[in-house]
């Protein structure tokens, strides 16, 4: 098996910026005590101010007002290293939380579907860096060897247990992922790196270290397998995001809208599945949510079409009040079908797809104004099609042509005879309810050219009634 360790080193930080119009800008985030707040972590931009971590805010702004704060928060770490797991779940069947900030995924029984581990490392990186969220990737024959080769390098993929074993004997004792005060004593023994450390007599470690010591050690080389809970998507996707600020603008949402939705569609991709109801909430100070609730005709995922979709809905609502935060809720995630292709597509490059083109025409429009059409288990005409608000209900004709504009009421024909294409079919049915109707139906050609659908009562010799047309 070969497992690869996707290390998020700054996770915190890319949490708050990947939802920042502006991820240059300089940035801070606190912890400690409302007497005393502490600078936690800093992007580039603001270490470059002379900030540093553990100064204290009031120091660092009685050097510099040139930066923006956000709180350090454990639980929202959490909910996105969920959130990438659901993603990496598209990739493997094995994916482990067990360490924090990292991704554990078993990818041997993957290469034969995403391709040799180069192409498969390049999408990995390809979609982190859309995702918003720096990475480090290693490549290794266990797990926890993964995760310690992530503390030095980016990109190492070590084949084999030979090889494995001559990039661990030549990582530095700090870097191995044990207890500091264990490193600490190896360092005061002279011991700098795994090496010199494996090269000392076995019953002298565990006289002098914990057993835990050489539990990691052996579980580094390959000798104890690491026990892993793999990682299971829940059955909803629920996300939110705090803005820095009231907002009170449909334009000033659009942003962390698109992140939300972004993260909607790599949480699907996940579970192979997709989504066709899913509610939006705008959370305001002094009252309820207001709800942007979005329907789809069929199960979708792709994420711009998410997007525009929310959007269309969104800018429709007049906002009562400022937002504070965006809540994204699916819990209708029903199986993803991929539309089927012909191997040439003959549409104009700018055109859109047909299923595209309904939901956008519904999120503008509203639900109602684009609805399918099903079949009944009804003979007469004007009983035989029903509308459907999914597209699942869309069906044929039971028989012969049918017209597609269907009148309201039948109209006398009052011009001259017309050329009969084909006829009679003759309808008898309703007698069980009292609405019995006994027609005979004719395809005729008017003079003008034009095909429609009319007939005449069962037995009667008279002028013919026009009852639809054909396009």
């Amino acid at each position: 098996m070969r497992w690869a360790c996707v290390l998020l080193p700054q996770l915190a930080l890319d949490a708050i910026l990947r939802r920042c119009a502006d991820p240059a800008a300089p940035l801070a985030l606190l912890s400690g005590t409302p007497q005393r707040r502490v600078l936690q972590v800093l992007n580039p931009a603001a270490r470059a101010l002379g900030l540093r971590p553990g100064q204290s805010l009031s120091a660092a702004q009685a050097l510099t007002q040139d930066f923006t704060t956000a709180e350090y928060d454990s639980a929202q770490i959490e909910r996105h290293q969920r959130l990438l797991a659901a993603w990496a779940y598209r990739f493997s069947s094995q994916v482990s939380l067990h360490y924090p900030r990292a991704l554990l995924m078993e990818v041997e029984s993957s290469l034969g579907l995403f391709g040799p581990w180069p192409r498969f490392e390049s999408r990995l990186r390809a979609e982190l860096q859309a995702l918003g969220f720096r990475h480090r990737i290693t490549l290794a024959p266990n797990p926890a060897a993964a995760r310690v080769l992530a503390n030095v390098h980016d990109g190492l993929a070590v084949a084999d247990a030979s090889a494995l074993h001559q990039q661990l004997e030549r990582l530095p004792i700090e870097r191995l992922g044990l207890a500091r005060e264990v490193a600490n004593a190896f360092a005061r023994m002279g011991l700098r790196t795994l090496r010199q450390v494996l090269a000392l007599p076995r019953d002298s470690l565990a006289r002098r270290f914990p057993a835990e010591v050489l539990y990691h050690l052996d579980t580094l080389l390959g000798v104890r397998p690491l026990a892993l809970d793999c990682y299971s998507p829940p059955d909803r996707f629920d996300e939110r995001i705090e803005l820095n600020y009231e907002v009170e603008s449909h334009q000033a949402l659009l942003f962390p809208l698109r992140r939300l939705t972004h993260d909607l569609a790599a949480y699907l991709a996940g579970r192979d599945s997709g989504v066709q109801r899913f509610v939006l909430h705008l959370e305001h100070r002094a009252r309820a949510d207001s709800l942007v609730p979005v329907g789809l005709l069929g199960a979708e995922r792709e994420a711009t079409l998410l997007f525009e979709l929310t959007r269309e809905r969104l800018e429709r609502l007049a906002l009562p009040a400022p937002v504070e935060a965006l809540r994204l809720l699916a819990k209708d995630l029903p199986d993803f079908v991929p539309p089927h292709h012909s191997l040439f597509d003959e549409r104009p490059q700018q055109s859109l797809a047909w299923e595209q083109l309904r939901e956008r025409l519904r999120a503008r429009l509203g639900d109602g104004a684009v609805q399918g059409l099903g079949a009944r288990p009804d003979h007469r005409p004007e009983l035989a099609w029903q509308p459907h608000s999914t597209a699942k209900a869309m069906s044929c004709p039971p028989t012969g042509p049918r017209p597609g504009w269907l009148l309201p009421q039948p109209l006398p024909l009052d011009e001259s005879p017309p050329r009969l294409l084909t006829g009679p079919e003759r309808i008898e049915s309703g007698w069980w309810d009292g609405n019995d109707l006994r027609r005979d139906y004719y395809l005729i050609e008017t003079r003008a050219g034009q095909r429609a659908w009319a007939f005449r009562p069962v037995g009667s010799t008279g002028a013919l009634w026009l009852h639809g047309w054909f396009a």
